[in-house]
């Protein structure tokens, strides 16, 4: 499906230039000389790179659907995650970079998204929250008990956040995965 430069927005996947590529961030400029333009900054799903573009409102580009599969993540052998098709049992490895900063919350049996480009796998999807366990947390300093403080604590993952006063070690939180921020104590 053809879109045009000025419809661009983040997260939709471009075929550009021969491969795929993911929009991170886009910042829309209109000089005070000439038309408006999209100024696009895109990941390359398939190898990792970067690149700033522009488009203008007369460039058009294709957008791709990506198709999406339940998987779930079963062990990691090396440097490669091993997941299962839960319809098929069938088991598919992919790199552990493909998760990129997520990576650390990847949890045994975790149910995780796989989005998928020509019948291959070019993305994970984890949950956008998920619980774990604080293994250590710094005390609280007498007298900050102000309600917008708050303190560093490291999760059983190796993964540092920051948590209210009142959070101790050994409590278990929710966690925002991708902005790595505290949502509040595990029901």
């Amino acid at each position: 499906m053809k879109i045009s430069g000025v419809d661009i927005r983040p997260g939709n996947i471009l075929e550009y230039e021969g491969g795929i590529w993911k929009v991170a961030k886009i910042q829309h400029t209109q000089p005070g000389k000439g038309g408006a333009y999209m100024q696009v900054e895109m990941k390359n799903l398939q190898d990792g790179r970067k690149t700033n573009v522009r488009f203008r409102s007369a460039d058009t580009v294709e957008r791709v659907r990506l198709d999406t599969k339940e998987y779930q993540f079963l062990y990691e052998d090396g440097e490669q995650l091993v997941f299962m098709d839960g319809d098929t049992f069938e088991q598919i490895n992919l790199p552990s970079d493909l998760l990129g900063d997520a990576r650390p919350f990847l949890q045994d049996g975790m149910q995780v998204t796989l989005e998928l480009w020509d019948e291959k796998p070019i993305s994970v999807a984890l949950p956008e929250q998920v619980e774990a366990t604080i293994v250590e947390a710094d005390a609280v300093v007498k007298g900050q008990t102000a309600s917008s403080s708050f303190k560093p604590a490291i999760l059983e993952n190796g993964v540092r956040v920051m948590v209210p006063p009142h959070i101790e070690s050994g409590t278990r939180i929710v966690v925002d995965v991708y902005e790595r921020t505290y949502i509040g104590k595990a029901g």
